[in-house]
């Protein structure tokens, strides 16, 4: 049934709550009168639908002190859940109509009522997030509103790894990611300065690895805390992080780093490395770090053991292994790995360590040799396959694309969009991350212009209005790849956000930004549009103690 058939009174977008739900809707249609809950409003589901149910009861009962009760019968003043194939051709999409009667949400599949539930939380007053009971009116307009995302991929990124991030925060993360129809939190668990995830067949992991001297806190000149700084999920906080993600349709991509950023596991365990003799700390600098993981039999064994408990803790699709930023000199300066090197035939048998640290590009000038990021390429390859055989796809930074990539890896494009384009060109599926748009540690506004008083941020300046303009569709990008960019997501590196309350700042409204730009249909994206939303959207995050930044500024 289409909504003009629903309603006889509507009009477009534009008035009473309807205009203020992010990300704005596909399509809606305002009808006269409004549905007002009370406490004797029930809530109708059956079967599949029964734990969107539940969850939108236990949403709805804080504020409003309403226990609603969830069953099969309706009597009318009802909120209606429904599974229906035919109610929309999106698995996460859904149709929700209101009026004076109740509330009807049907959707294909689990996910489209849940989705179809934020956006009714969204037309009722923002005090209906508040957790404990607001003495009001609960009414919500007449509407019909028909929904689905434009990108399958819609998610936030967050560093556990340079800061740790109480379990509390994570959880409360990941509901506002999806009260805001986002459905990947990318969890980076693992770096130089920190590792943060209990592996129980190595415990030093955590017992070392978690844990640094100090921090730093400025680069030029160098200063630091003087404090010591760690922490770490257990294996059953994680289980508990991913059952509540689970509850709201968000899927957890862990992230293990290799072969960089792996300083913290090499303190603890040395022989990862490539100086094994020597006993390292776990990171107390930003920034790119020299230690990286060996290239010898072991140490593969290591991680693809890491791997095990990471695969039985993260049911997901998806393994981040990282990738980046990977120096090679170590490498370049090991006779283990110039033995590896000739014996994947990467470098001639009489190749010498000289020959790898002296070779020069066809300009004449210093350069890595090639077979380096050859061997940075078996390397990821090995964790590939072994995924690969459990029913897993990798996933990594630009830089796996160096060297070469396995059939079924995934990339995320952080160094522009080039990356992604060259790896959709070759098949590969991919999330477009670039910094400049995607990176939530940049500036929000410039630093040096006067007046401006912002926390700490790096390199540049991502304004909101510059995270609503981005696509992850590039104009370079041939039509029929399109469908190899599976969207995009935030990136909250927490060097220099060292509380939950420094990465709510830098991550909202930007995220609000992003969250629209990847589910709402292009033609209906309008920035202006989107600032009058503002308001209402601030008032919701307002409520639940979010530390969101004014559109102004700093408070």
């Amino acid at each position: 049934m289409r909504f003009a058939a629903v309603l006889s009174c509507c009009c477009l977008i534009g008035a009473c709550h309807a205009q203020d739900i992010v990300p704005r809707p596909a399509h809606v249609q305002r009808g006269s009168g409004e549905y007002v809950l009370t406490a004797s409003t029930r809530i109708v589901a059956g079967g599949a639908a029964l734990p969107e149910a539940a969850l939108l009861r236990d949403y709805l009962r804080p504020a409003t002190g309403f226990d609603l009760p969830v069953g099969s019968h309706d009597g009318g003043n009802a909120i209606r859940l429904r599974l229906d194939p035919a109610a929309a051709t999106d698995k996460e999409g859904y149709r929700l109509v209101s009026d004076a009667r109740g509330v009807t949400i049907s959707a294909a599949q689990p996910a489209g009522l849940f989705y179809g539930i934020q956006t009714l939380r969204q037309l009722l007053p923002a005090d209906i997030y508040r957790h404990a009971p607001v003495a009001r009116t609960w009414a919500l307009p007449a509407v019909a509103i028909e929904d689905a995302p434009r990108f399958a991929w819609r998610g936030s990124h967050l560093d556990a790894a340079r800061h740790f991030m109480p379990k509390e925060f994570v959880l409360k993360h990941i509901e506002l990611l999806a009260q805001h129809k986002m459905n990947v939190f990318h969890w980076h668990l693992t770096d130089d300065q920190g590792w943060r995830i209990e592996i129980k067949r190595y415990p030093l992991l955590t017992q070392v690895g978690a844990w640094r001297r100090e921090s730093m806190l400025a680069y030029s000149p160098p200063r630091y805390d003087g404090k010591r700084h760690g922490g770490f999920y257990t294996q059953d906080d994680v289980r508990e992080v991913v059952a509540y993600a689970a509850a709201r349709h968000v899927t957890i991509v862990p992230e293990i780093e290799m072969p960089g950023h792996a300083l913290a596991a090499i303190a603890a365990y040395p022989a990862l490395g490539n100086h094994p003799e020597r006993r390292l700390e776990v990171g107390t600098d930003w920034g790119v770090i020299p230690q990286v993981f060996n290239v010898e039999d072991g140490t593969i064994a290591f991680l693809r053991n890491v791997l095990d408990e990471v695969m039985d803790l993260f049911p997901g699709q998806y393994i981040h292994v990282g990738g980046d930023e990977c120096p090679k000199t170590e490498w370049a300066q090991s006779p283990a790995a110039l033995a590896r090197m000739k014996q994947l035939g990467l470098v001639a048998p009489a190749t010498t360590l000289a020959d790898v640290q002296g070779y020069r590009d066809a300009q004449g000038k210093p350069a890595e040799h090639p077979a380096l990021h050859g061997l940075q390429s078996w390397f990821v390859g090995r964790m590939d396959s072994y995924l690969a055989q459990h029913g897993r796809r990798l996933i990594g930074w630009d830089e796996i694309l160096e060297g070469g990539l396995a059939p079924g890896a995934a990339v995320m494009s952080w160094r522009g969009e080039a990356g992604g384009i060259e790896a959709a060109a070759a098949g590969h599926d991919v999330v477009m991350t670039p910094e400049r748009e995607t990176y939530f540690d940049f500036w929000q506004a410039d630093p040096k212009s006067p007046g401006v008083r912002e926390p700490m941020g790096v390199r540049d300046v991502t304004t909101l209005a510059r995270v609503y303009a981005y696509d992850p569709l590039p104009a370079a990008l041939p039509a029929a790849q399109a469908h190899r960019v599976l969207g995009s997501q935030a990136q909250l590196w927490t060097e220099y956000m060292p509380t939950p309350r420094d990465v709510e700042y830098m991550a909202w409204p930007r995220l609000l930004a992003l969250a629209e730009g990847l589910w709402t249909p292009r033609a209906q994206k309008d920035y202006g549009g989107f600032a009058t939303r503002m308001p209402a959207a601030l008032d919701r995050l307002q409520a639940q103690d979010v530390n969101y930044r004014p559109l102004d500024g700093p408070r």
